[in-house]
């Protein structure tokens, strides 16, 4: 099955395209919040290499799909996308970009929020953190 709105993909992508292709949906859009989650180079008292992910294809995008859903009918946007990235990525890298719209700033700030919380819960994406130390499976979801 394909999904117009969420994707998981190894290649990097453009926020800016991304914005721009949620903001052709409607001229009723007033609001458009985004999240970006990048790789950054620390985590839990330990200097980070690299991060891998992995997931489950098909049903990453099925429940991404189903999260995106929720959070239109939950918040009243008039669109959101998902954008995650698997494979290896480097210090300072995206990883996930969501982009919410609506008519009104609070419903796309909350569903942005909804929709990344949602994520972590409920997708099947793992990350390994590489440190000098050696690697190891991230599994809580902060």
């Amino acid at each position: 099955m394909t999904y117009e709105w969420v994707r998981v993909q190894r290649e990097d992508f453009s926020v800016e395209e991304e914005i721009n292709r949620v903001r052709a949906v409607s001229k009723r859009i007033g609001g458009v919040v985004t999240f970006l989650g990048t790789v950054r180079d620390f985590s839990r008292g330990r200097d980070v290499e690299k991060l891998e992910f992995e997931y489950y294809p098909g049903m990453a995008e099925k429940k991404l799909e189903e999260i995106r859903q929720l959070a239109k009918k939950k918040f009243d946007l008039i669109e959101v996308s998902v954008v995650h990235r698997y494979g290896e990525l480097g210090t300072g890298e995206n990883i996930v970009l969501i982009v919410a719209a609506a008519e009104h700033r609070k419903d796309a700030f909350e569903a942005c929020r909804f929709v990344i919380d949602e994520l972590k819960k409920h997708v099947p994406i793992w990350k390994k953190e590489y440190t000098a130390g050696g690697e190891v499976w991230v599994e809580e979801h902060p």
